[in-house]
């Protein structure tokens, strides 16, 4: 089985003017929209007869005004259609954009072409101040509402946020639940899947000698109901080259406190255990593995499990997942073995 190599992909928020002109052409900016309102009174419109006698038609309007335009698409941006916090920007026309897709345009309004100076609407600031607005990922299950200016900090740690891809062998960019992830890392990323709370994998890399810090593999394990990503790699600590095998939970942190898990390598009459809890994919890969929170295996250590010449990397690393369960007469967390 070989390691694979990470590569970094960056990417540029520059935005080509041209596009930006298309997708304002494809969806008008709400402020152009024209609106007929009609009165709610009833109008009362006198005829009169040939005969001199008068009378009253009764003309009843619709009985309230629906703006079609609301407060919520006034905030937004035309650009990212993302919510617009001060500093909202606008140009001569009276078009506003974001303060961060300001910069991306190059300082022209997307609308009307016009440059953009320093302008601010104040008018829409004071309008947002005073609003409630729902978290962005209402649709997702999120019922939370929050003052327009407590929503930002709170969408950035709301629970039903989707997730970042686990896979770290590229700067992969995909978000989503757990379920579409689950079926993104089988089909577009090939990753092993496995069902059942223990794993027993055999890792070999021919020239152990040679360790980058981008060497890696990727396990999915599926028990409990739930799914568990189980990394190994080879990096550089310090000037020591060093494998490593962590544990991450397809879930929130306070999910993944439920559950625990151990690995064990060792041969030769020589072991070495871990035991802990798995991290949530919420942190990333790397700040998992710069942690150091897992199964550490030095250079000299695996060559000597390896056995042999040690000309060759050979690494069985066994392990398994258990469910904590709390004694509900002592209050004592007891473990929830898999069969």
């Amino acid at each position: 089985m070989e390691f694979d190599n990470i590569e970094y992909v960056s990417t540029t928020d520059g935005i080509n003017e041209d596009e930006i002109h298309h997708h304002n052409l494809q969806h008008p900016h709400p402020h152009h929209a024209h609106h007929q309102f009609s009165s709610s009174k009833p109008h009362n419109a006198t005829n009169t007869t040939n005969n001199g006698n008068t009378t009253t038609n009764n003309i009843v309007g619709p009985t309230a005004i629906a703006p079609a335009t609301s407060v919520h698409e006034l905030l937004e941006c035309p650009v990212c259609t993302n919510s617009m916090y001060p500093p909202i920007h606008q140009c001569h026309n009276g078009h506003t954009i974001c303060s961060t897709c300001k910069t991306r345009v190059h300082h022209r309004c997307p609308t009307c072409r016009q440059e953009l100076g320093d302008i601010r609407c104040l008018a829409l600031e004071k309008v947002a101040e005073s609003l409630e607005m729902p978290c962005k990922y209402y649709n997702l299950g999120c019922p939370e509402i929050f003052p327009y200016y407590s929503k930002l900090k709170h969408e950035a740690m709301c629970n039903y946020r989707p997730y970042n891809c686990p896979y770290a062998g590229s700067e992969c960019s995909v978000v989503g639940d757990i379920p579409f992830l689950v079926g993104h890392l089988r089909d577009d990323h090939k990753v092993d899947m496995h069902t059942g709370c223990t794993f027993n994998h055999r890792y070999v890399k021919s020239n152990p000698r040679e360790v980058e810090n981008a060497t890696w593999m990727l396990t999915v394990f599926h028990c409990f109901g739930q799914y568990f990503c189980l990394h190994f790699e080879a990096f550089q600590l310090g000037m020591a080259p060093v494998y490593m095998a962590f544990l991450r939970f397809m879930g929130d942190e306070t999910e993944a406190r439920n559950y625990s898990y151990s690995l064990e390598v060792g041969a030769n009459g020589r072991k070495l255990i871990f035991e802990g809890t798995p991290r949530s994919i919420r942190d990333s890969h790397r700040k998992v593995r710069d942690s150091h929170d897992g199964l550490i295996i030095q250079r000299n250590m695996a060559l000597f499990f390896s056995g042999g010449d040690r000309k060759e990397l050979k690494l069985r690393v066994t392990g398994r997942v258990w469910k904590e369960q709390q004694n509900p007469d002592t209050g004592v967390c007891i473990p929830n073995l898999c069969s």
